[in-house]
């Protein structure tokens, strides 16, 4: 999906989308953010749960464990996420990529966490993502960090801002009984 919006924006690798997007003059801004909004809507009607989200959510919720989300995404892939994928589940506050900044700039995370009035900062949140961007806002929060590791994100397990790597989602169950805690820098 990265690819095909790079594409469309005629943009390297190397170019946050988000930023380039904001750089362009009106009316460019206004079709670049169209053009990569219909390769979200066609990639959302593909999409499938992760392993283990379910199970992992579920858990949290058995135990009243308050949950957001912070995304680079825009607000109709994540309503067709939480509908098809998790109904009636309760997630606040949730960010979108119309916050600024957006990931990998730790203030979404850090909004999540002055929402919840938490006197910590961040600090007692973990962040669970599945890109550098994901793994950076979570560290420069505060926040411990999980990524989903996947063929596309190779090479980030071993990343400074990679706190622990779990090929499952469910796999943090597990790790949230016994005392989660992160690998030794």
């Amino acid at each position: 999906m990265f690819a095909q919006m790079r594409e469309a924006l005629q943009i390297p690798k190397s170019t946050d989308i988000l930023d380039h997007i904001h750089s362009l003059p009106q009316p460019a801004q206004d079709e670049a953010q169209i053009a990569i909004r219909a390769i979200e809507r066609a990639a959302m009607i593909e999409q499938e749960a992760q392993p283990g989200l379910n199970e992992l959510i579920q858990y949290l919720e058995d135990r009243g464990v308050r949950m957001g989300l912070c995304t680079r995404n825009f607000d109709t892939p994540v309503t067709h996420l939480l509908q098809t994928f998790l109904p009636g589940k309760t997630f606040f506050p949730i960010i979108t990529r119309e916050f600024r900044p957006p990931k990998p700039d730790p203030a979404g995370i850090l909004h999540i966490a002055q929402a919840w009035n938490l006197e910590d900062g961040a600090e007692s949140l973990i962040m669970v993502g599945d890109s550098v961007d994901d793994m950076v806002a979570g560290y420069k929060a505060g926040a411990a960090t999980v990524l989903l590791s996947s063929e596309d994100n190779e090479g980030l397990e071993k990343h400074e801002y990679t706190g622990v790597a779990v090929g499952r989602l469910d796999e943090l169950v597990g790790m949230l009984e016994e005392g989660f805690e992160e690998r030794e820098g």
